[in-house]
Parts: structure tokens; sequence; C-alpha cells
């Protein structure tokens, strides 16, 4: 499969290998103490990283709406690779190539590394992410997700009417955003597919002429493509003219069907009996909506409606363009079940946080919502929207409950592992442990429930795990410290400063002694 190449990309390919881990220090809670949802204010790709240990693998949905590289500067939320927080970035990644980059160059060097890391922590076989971008870098995001998460689990691209009408002062007036979705796996999207609640336009279109006791219903095609010998039959109207189906196409069901629906009053021959054979398709029997690629600003929004909705949130425009809620909504629909876990990482004004509490309070759901914003206004605009959402907003014309629920916010903390070979000592034991745990197994880390010395970490795949470590202290892996270990296994690993066993006895009882801080895996 072509790849795409840029000046710079081989100096971001691994980046995300390279980036710091630093841990997440939390500055306050909001609303329910027992929501586990997360606002981060700090560099995404950080951010991202910091997040792997929990939540690697486990992201349902995933919706990002990266700067689309338009050159306009005057957004608060600078749509251009220019931003100072970027051609830093750049600066310190790439290096003097860097000034020779367009601003194509740039932004593929900002998002390469991003998408790697959103891919690790997407689910494995559920998880499916939503793109948003316009025309300027639409190809060659196209071509970068194809290399990232393989050009066989792209879905679809969605195309959403932004504006409901023309903007006069262009020479054309484009209509259009798209949103590209990829899915982990593509048997069990299809599989699963969550098919959309009807809305008004499609339930008006059943009516009840006939007071039929089952309710509402419409007329549907009872014809169906090509030519199948046993559907071929003729149907006498009521009218009494008798009837084939047209050229080229057969009755959609046999003789037998045909019957059937007779006999339930299915079948419907116009107003006075001499019609086309239609039949009756029932309000109460249509599932829900398969959803398409054409977004109308009628069914999910506009950028007009998304601007006024933070307006009245907040009390006047202080974000360009915000996304409509509705619009993240019909996204959640399509990927996510009432538990799912929710992932934006260029959070803006919080769109995705006010969807999902928005969804949560319709359905009684539990989904979790993490954003990530690295402006300065992460706390100011981002997690204000979401708090009054969260206790309900609007003024003496018009109130909107609020949907409950909490958050709690977080900045990027300190580097967990310093100078590329200490621990940090400003970090917390709980989080090494966290740490230590996720780079053995891949796996969250849970506090073990088997009773063991104050170093166990836990058992996995038969091997016990063990991190004597103490802020300040040399320890030791001895005798002494055998004697404290309670959990059998068919092999133990074991972090601790030093090791005073024979490698006679290491063999014995399968051990591996991992020395602080030297054998501690890179994140």
């Amino acid at each position: 499969m072509p790849s795409l190449n840029w000046i710079g990309k081989e100096k971001v390919l691994n980046h995300h290998n390279e980036v710091p881990y630093r841990v997440l220090d939390k500055k306050y809670s909001y609303g329910d103490k027992d929501a586990d949802n997360m606002i981060i204010h700090g560099d995404n790709l950080e951010a991202l990283k910091s997040l792997l240990p929990k939540y690697e693998g486990q992201i349902r949905c995933i919706y990002i709406d990266p700067p689309y590289n338009t050159g306009n500067e005057g957004w608060v939320y600078n749509d251009n690779v220019n931003d100072p927080k970027i051609k830093k970035w750049l600066g310190e990644v790439v290096g003097k190539e860097g000034d020779d980059l367009s601003r194509h160059d740039k932004w593929l060097c900002m998002m390469y590394p991003r998408l790697r890391v959103l891919q690790k922590l997407l689910h494995q076989e559920e998880g499916v992410i939503f793109i948003s971008i316009d025309d300027n870098e639409y190809s060659n995001l196209k071509q970068i997700c194809d290399e990232i998460f393989g050009h066989t689990k792209y879905v679809a691209t969605f195309v959403w009417q932004k504006r409901y009408s023309p903007d006069v002062r262009t020479a054309i007036s484009t209509a259009q955003e798209y949103i590209l979705c990829y899915v982990s796996c593509m048997d069990k999207f299809k599989e699963e597919r969550n098919l959309l609640p009807l809305g008004e336009e499609q339930t008006k279109q059943f009516t009840n002429p006939d007071n039929d006791l089952r309710g509402p219903w419409k007329a549907n095609d009872f014809t169906a493509p090509g030519y199948r010998p046993n559907q071929m039959y003729e149907i006498t109207l009521p009218s009494g003219r008798v009837v084939l189906p047209p050229k080229g196409r057969c009755w959609r069901v046999t003789k037998e069907g045909f019957d059937q629906f007779v006999k339930e009053n299915k079948m419907i021959y116009g107003s006075d009996g001499n019609g086309v054979p239609a039949v009756k398709r029932f309000l109460s029997e249509m599932p829900g909506m398969v959803p398409w690629t054409w977004l109308d600003h009628k069914t999910v929004g506009h950028t007009q409606e998304g601007n006024n909705v933070l307006a009245s949130i907040l009390g006047k425009a202080v974000f360009d363009y915000p996304k409509p809620v509705r619009l993240i909504e019909y996204l959640l629909h399509i990927a996510t079940d009432k538990n799912s876990i929710v992932l934006d990482s260029f959070a803006g004004s919080g769109t995705t946080a006010h969807a999902v509490l928005n969804a949560n309070k319709a359905d009684g759901g539990k989904r979790k919502f993490i954003l990530v914003e690295m402006e300065d206004y992460a706390d100011s605009i981002t997690a204000e929207r979401v708090r009054r959402v969260i206790d309900g907003y609007g003024d003496s014309n018009k109130m909107f409950e609020g949907t409950g629920g909490g958050f709690s916010y977080y900045e990027l903390g300190e580097q967990l592992i310093i100078d590329n070979e200490q621990l940090n000592p400003e970090v917390n034991t709980e989080t090494l442990r966290e740490y230590i745990w996720y780079m053995e197994t891949r796996n969250a880390y849970k506090k073990p429930v088997q009773e063991d010395n104050i170093y166990y970490l836990g058992l996995h795949n038969e091997t016990a795990y063990y991190f004597n470590y103490e802020k300040g202290k040399l320890t030791v892996l001895d005798n002494d410290f055998l004697k404290t270990i309670k959990t059998k296994a068919d092999a133990y690993v074991i972090y601790a400063d030093t090791c005073n066993l024979s490698d006679d006895k290491m063999r014995r009882y399968n051990i591996t002694f991992k020395k602080i801080p030297r054998d501690i895996a890179r994140l």
C-alpha cells in the first residue's frame, strides 16, 4: 500500500515512544464524586501517553477536531501550525530541518505521533475513531490514517453540512466539512451496528388513514429488482385489474408470502383500489434508522447552532465555530453503548463532554469522557462549560436542566523518570506501582485483594510481581524478603535496588530480579 512522505516524517515516526512519561496531577473534582470523567490541561501528546497505563485498548469511541491548518490565526483556538507551542515542539523534535517545512509538513509532523498513541488507546475490538477535517488537509489525513489504522479499517467519510445558507462574502461558499471514520475491527463493527433513533423527519412520514389498530404506517414498494420465477405471479387488484411486476423487476415475496400479507391486511392498492400494489410498513416495526454519510444541518446542527449553544451556556461568544452538540450525539449513537469511554484530545470548548452528559441523561447510561486541551482556557472555557451543563444553564427566557455528573481536573505533572535513569522522588509510590504493573502486563493496575507483603503488585499469567521500593531507602532482594512472600506462582519478577540471592536459588524458585531503576522499561 502506498504511504505518504513529507519532510520531517522520519523524525516523528517513533516520536511517541521518545516522549517522556508524565504523571497526571489532580487539581480538583467537581460534581458527582463517583464520576470517573477527566479533563486534562496540557500538551495532548504527553497527556495521551499518560493515559496508556490505565486506558490502553480501553477507549470505545474517540472523536477529535484537530486544527484544520487554514492559516487563520484570529481564532481563540489557533487553527494554524504556527501556534507558538507547535513551533517550539517542531524545533525540539524536527530540529533545523523544521525551518524548511511547509505548513502541510508541519501539520503532518504534529498529527502523526498523536494518531499513533490514539491508535494504542482505541479498544482492540470495538473501537471507533472519528476525525473532523476540511479540504485543507483531508487528503493528507486520509493517507496517514490508512497507514496508522489500516486502510481495511476505514469505514466511511461523513459529509457534514456546516452551513444552512451560503456565505456571501466569498467567491464560492463551502457548505461542508468531513468526518473520517475508522474502526478497530470491521467485522465486529458490522455485527454490532447501532441504529439511530427515528427523528421527526422520519416519523412524520407514518400516518394512519384507515385507523389500523397496529398504529401509523407508510406504503413500501412491493417490488424488487431482478427476475425470480416464483415471484412473477399475477395480482388481481380490488378494481378487478390484473397486474404483473414492472419490466426488470419482480414482486418482493413469493405468492405464499403475498397471501400472508393479504391475510394480515398489509396490502394496499391506492385510495381507489386500482393503484400499484404496496405493503404497509408500521412505525412500531422500525427498529431505527441506518446511519448514512450525509449529515445535513437539520439532523445534526450547524456552526451557528454550536455558537448559539455555547453563548447560552457561558453568556457570550467566547469560542469560534464550536461543533454543535447534536453532531457529536449522532456519532455517539453510532459508536457507543451505555458504558463506553469517550476520548477527545482536541477538546476545545468541551462539546464532546456536553454530548456524553446529554446521552447519559437521555438513556440512563454511564458513559465516561476524557478531554484533553492544551490551551490556557482548559479551565475557564472547557471545564467551565462542563460545570454549567452539569448544573443547568440559561436565563429567565429559557432554562436547561442540568445533566448531573461530575469530573476531575488534571494538569500534566512530573516526569516519572528523570535524567533518563532516576525515579522521580516527587512521584508517589502508588503511581509507580501502576506504571510498573502496566509495563510488565500491559493491563491496568488494580490493588491486589490477595494478602501478601506490601510490595506485592499482583498475579498475571501465573507470574507474581513485586516492586520492592521505598523513597530514600536502599531495598534488597534477599532471603528475608523471600520469607515475606505469600503468593504461590510458577515464576516471580521482583524489583529492588540490589539482589543478594545466589544464582542457584534464583533458578530454583524461577525468580527474575530487576534492578531499580535500570530495568524499569520506558514507555
